[in-house]
C-alpha cells in the first residue's frame, strides 16, 4: 500500500526522537507529533493524572501508519499499545512514578539483565533523599528547553529545570523517554542490594558499589581500561 509507512520506534526513544521519526518516515512535520505528545493529555489521564505529556507512554515497536493519519492518530495508536502491555504486566498501581523510574532505568543501560540493579540504585537514593544525579535527565532537562548541544556542560548540570536530578532530590516530574517491558519491570521489582553508585566498565556493562570508596576505585578501573583500550 502506497500510503503506509512503517516506522520504528526503538525503546529509550523521548518524544522529540519519535516526532523526527515520523517524519523522516513520511508521516507529517515531527512539530505536529510534538504538539500532539504535548497537548493530547486525555490519551493517559485516567492512567496517569501528574502525566505532563505523553512521554513514557508512547510504547516502543515497530508500528504499520497510514499516511492519512493525523499525529493524534499516531499518538493514540502507541498509547493503546502500552495500556495493553501494561496490563500484561499488571501495571496498575504507582504508574508515574514506576514508568518515570523505569524511563531511567532505560536510557542508563541497554543490558536487560542489569536493569533491577539499576532500579535499586535509584531506589535507595530515593530512600536517604540523595540526588540520582542521572546524566540522561539532565540531558533531557536541556531538550526540553532547546539548550541540548550533544553533550553535557557544567552549565547543564547547574540548569535549574525540575528535571535536573543532580540539582533536585527526588524523581524529575515525570518520565524522561519511552521504556519498554524490560525496564517497566525492572522498576517495578527493583534488585533487593544495598548499592548506590554504578559506573560503565570498558565491556558495556556496570560496576556497582556501596560506598563511595568502592564506587571511586570503579571509576577508577573504567578510566584505566579506557587508557588501555
Amino acid at each position: 500500500d502506497i500510503y503506509v509507512r512503517q516506522v520504528t520506534i526503538p525503546e529509550g526513544y523521548n518524544m522529540f526522537d519519535i516526532a523526527q521519526a515520523i517524519e523522516q518516515a513520511g508521516l507529517g512535520p515531527s512539530a505536529d507529533f510534538l504538539n500532539a505528545a504535548r497537548t493530547d493529555l486525555f490519551l493517559v489521564k485516567e492512567i496517569d493524572p501528574q502525566a505532563q505529556s505523553l512521554e513514557g507512554y508512547l510504547f516502543p515497536d515497530t508500528y504499520a501508519f497510514n499516511r492519512t493519519m493525523s499525529a493524534h492518530d499516531m499518538a493514540a495508536a502507541m498509547v493503546h499499545h502500552f495500556r495493553q502491555e501494561a496490563k500484561t504486566i499488571e501495571l496498575s498501581e504507582d504508574v508515574h512514578r514506576i514508568v518515570t523510574m523505569a524511563s531511567i532505568v532505560e536510557k542508563e543501560t541497554a543490558v536487560a539483565e542489569e536493569r533491577p540493579e539499576v532500579a535499586s540504585v535509584y531506589y535507595n537514593r530515593l530512600k536517604i533523599n540523595m540526588a540520582l544525579a542521572a546524566d540522561p535527565s539532565v540531558i533531557y532537562a536541556a531538550l526540553l528547553n532547546g539548550r541540548y548541544r550533544g553533550t553535557i556542560y557544567q552549565s547543564d548540570l547547574q540548569f535549574p529545570s525540575p528535571y535536573n536530578t543532580y540539582k533536585f532530590p527526588g524523581l524529575p516530574p515525570g518520565p524522561i523517554a519511552n521504556p519498554g517491558i524490560a525496564a517497566l519491570q525492572a522498576a517495578m521489582h527493583p534488585a533487593d542490594t544495598q548499592f548506590l553508585y554504578f559506573v560503565a566498565d570498558a565491556q558495556g556493562h556496570h560496576r556497582f558499589a556501596r560506598t563511595l570508596d568502592e564506587h571511586n576505585r570503579n571509576v577508577a578501573a573504567y578510566r584505566h581500561a579506557l587508557a588501555a583500550q
